[in-house]
């Protein structure tokens, strides 16, 4: 498995339709709904890529776009930007979907921030060796644009 093939399979995509216990007193989703959606969705991405225990350390350039309103479905969508010695960059954004017509756009955007940990919470170095192999093992090499990435 090349290394875009993996980034691709570890893409982590989630619905949720948007109820009333979800409001808050303006009549949009409260926005510690969608930072705990997407939370979520941005740990399991860094799980599925790294298979390691990872725990939230920052969560960068949170922008709310667009207010999303009850009746209406969202798709948290999370990715891997940046793979370090540590840290793993995931990018989380929301996208809203009217529930009576194909209307599409980014309502939430935000860049989630993972660290690797030990049993005792401990930050721990990521195993690429471990990762290199699981790519290298079906003949294929990791790109020198992900290589160049583990340095932060």
């Amino acid at each position: 498995m090349q290394l875009a093939e993996r980034i691709q399979n570890t893409e982590t995509h989630q619905f949720r339709m948007v109820f009333q216990n979800a409001l808050n007193d303006n009549g949009n989703l409260f926005g510690g709904f969608a930072m705990k959606w997407m939370d979520e969705v941005a740990y399991i991405t860094a799980i599925r890529f790294t298979r390691m225990k990872v725990v939230t350390f920052s969560v960068d350039n949170l922008k709310f776009k667009k207010a999303i309103k009850p009746g209406e479905m969202v798709e948290i969508i999370g990715r891997v930007l940046k793979a370090g010695r540590v840290k793993i960059e995931i990018q989380v954004e929301i996208f809203v979907e009217n529930s009576e017509s194909d209307s599409r756009e980014k309502a939430i955007d935000a860049t989630f921030t993972f660290a690797a940990v030990n049993k005792e919470n401990k930050p721990v170095v990521i195993d690429w060796g471990k990762l290199k192999n699981r790519v290298q093992n079906n003949n294929n090499v990791l790109s020198s644009k992900f290589e160049q990435s583990l340095v932060y």
